[in-house]
């Protein structure tokens, strides 16, 4: 046994070598390409202006505000086409008070027709209806930020954003808004309160965006040009929103949300007294200031939470299924998102399952342009049904801009547990896992990447290894180039985390070439080839899958 620990440690030692040497040099190359660079669109500056009248969200426009308002210049097509102006036309007038955002949209018609949409729910799907949202970015970072919209029917659309252009829907915040349908347009007015949503203080200049996807013409455009590549919420790619004064400081923000529970239960026909139960809890936010917020949460109740989807797993590894709690969801992605799908060192679900969480407290936001930072600790109870003991839970990540998006990130993750169990043994009583990465964006968003390493600790050697994972992908019009390798250890143990696969390593090349024909009904056609290769720690080959694939896109969007 003494003679083979030492070999396998070699091989180990190999394996992260390999991975670390190999995803340097690429980390080296990338960083010596320029990107600290002027935001792509600065030119396009819309300028928004204090109102002092009333405005009724009812899909008019029949205030004098509105008529006061500035009204944006003319559209940019994204697709089919990125080369020239929108055929649809679509106008946009902001103003503001002492407590809300207002925005009121006129998307005209250039084609007859019912409007295109595909149900009432909220956050709806963004590529099967006729939609208009718009992108803010308060602290003009290009990295994170908020959407707002609603397709033609007026069903809504919110999220906050992350990694300069996802969209968390699972995010909702409270505003109001309304559509009217006419003969030659349809109307789109909304009401964003200050207070639902974190921005910085004295900040007077914000980057923005207006997106609009009409199926009739099958056109999509946004009001600050963005090439066909990339989605019109590329935050590399926003506006400025001009304020004429900074927006009002936030005040006193606090939301409560408490909720009581009884049950009585009673069994006569064994003569049994009767058994009364009750339960009280709650979840509260606070605004700390207006880009930093703290939740906090007592005994909390998700009955309110949206079920998953059901989904037969025809694979050998477990499933994963996205946070839907309240307490998580705001700036969720500085614990969720760092590392990748497949390589999550923390993972919110871990926490609460099959027991109580007791009590709990998240300080998350922005210190300022180029600080986030997020905190979390949660104190659970324990299950005699599950066999599970009391544990604390404690997360501290930290988020650095730097260059013109790209970013370095740290996250530090604690399970504890906190009383004697029967079936706690020493190499369950912690867990523990750091990690660090860096996020490369370019400035245009062509160039992308991740370098990411991640150590786990316990009180057994088999709890503790490493992980060495990053990718680098160049994005253009006619070319997608995609490359990225993993080593995951075999002792490697994020048990607050989802990594289903353990002893690994991983190299998972794209190439994918466009066409983009003039004329006919085939808007873009292109060959793609992606392949994953597994090997173990020893670099024997454990799977693989190639896919050859030709991918065609119709004009027609039906």
């Amino acid at each position: 046994m003494r003679k083979l620990l030492p070999v396998r440690f070699s091989r180990n030692r190999v394996a992260v070598r390999f991975c670390v040497r190999l995803l340097v040099c690429l980390f080296c190359f990338c960083s010596a390409i320029p990107v600290a660079a002027q935001k792509q669109n600065a030119a396009w500056r819309y300028h928004i202006r204090k109102t002092s009248g009333n405005i009724d969200i009812d899909g008019r426009m029949d205030e004098l505000a509105w008529q006061l308002a500035d009204s944006t210049s003319e559209f940019f097509m994204t697709l089919p086409m990125d080369t020239s102006l929108a055929n649809v036309r679509t106008q946009v007038r902001m103003t503001y008070d002492s407590k809300n955002i207002y925005i009121i949209v006129h998307c005209y018609n250039k084609l007859k027709g019912p409007y295109m949409v595909e149900s009432l729910r909220r956050d709806f799907n963004f590529v099967k209806n006729d939609n208009f949202l718009f992108f803010i970015d308060p602290f003009d970072a290009r990295t994170d930020g908020f959407s707002f919209g609603a397709n033609a029917a007026g069903a809504q659309w919110d999220g906050s954003m992350y990694e300069g252009s996802k969209v968390d829907l699972n995010w909702d915040t409270k505003w109001t808004s309304a559509i009217q349908q006419d003969a030659d347009k349809w109307t789109w007015e909304a009401s964003i309160p200050f207070k639902s949503i974190r921005y910085k203080k004295g900040v007077t200049e914000w980057g923005i965006n207006f997106g609009r996807n009409d199926l009739k013409t099958t056109e999509k455009s946004a009001w600050a040009p963005v090439p066909r590549q990339f989605p019109t919420a590329a935050l590399a790619y926003t506006g400025t929103l001009v304020w004429d004064s900074a927006p009002p400081a936030a005040k006193s923000n606090i939301s409560l949300i408490p909720y009581t529970l009884g049950s009585v239960t009673s069994d006569r026909v064994n003569n049994k007294p009767t058994d009364y139960k009750w339960n009280i809890g709650g979840d509260a936010k606070i605004a700390v200031t207006s880009s930093l917020n703290l939740d906090l949460t007592f005994n909390p109740d998700f009955s309110q939470v949206d079920v998953d989807q059901q989904v037969i797993n025809l694979n050998r590894f477990e499933l994963f299924f996205p946070e839907r709690r309240q307490f998580f969801l705001e700036n969720g992605d500085l614990f969720n998102n760092f590392g990748y799908a497949d390589i999550r060192p923390f993972f919110s679900r871990r926490i609460g399952l099959n027991v109580p969480i007791h009590f709990g407290a998240k300080l998350t936001g922005k210190i300022n342009k180029d600080w986030r930072i997020g905190m979390m600790d949660l104190q659970t109870g324990h299950s005699y049904t599950n066999d599970i003991g009391a544990q604390n839970f404690g997360v501290i990540t930290l988020q650095r801009k730097v260059f013109a998006r790209s970013n370095i990130g740290f996250i530090f993750i604690n399970k504890q547990a906190t009383e004697t169990w029967k079936s706690t043994v020493p190499s369950k009583s912690f867990n523990r896992t750091a990690g660090l990465e860096y996020n490369l964006a370019s400035s245009n968003n062509k160039l992308t990447g991740k370098l990411l390493g991640l150590k786990s600790f316990g009180p057994a050697s088999q709890s503790r290894d490493e992980v060495v994972a990053g990718h680098l992908q160049y994005l253009s019009k006619k070319w997608t180039l995609y490359y990225q390798q993993q080593y995951v250890g075999r002792n490697y143990t994020a048990e607050v985390g989802y990594v289903p696969r353990n002893g690994y390593n991983k190299f998972s090349p794209l190439v994918l070439r466009n066409f983009f024909p003039k004329h006919g009904k085939v808007l873009t056609h292109g060959i793609q080839l992606s392949s994953n290769y597994y090997f173990d720690e020893k670099f024997n080959r454990t799977d693989n899958q190639s896919i050859l694939s030709y991918i065609l896109t119709f004009r027609n969007k039906a």
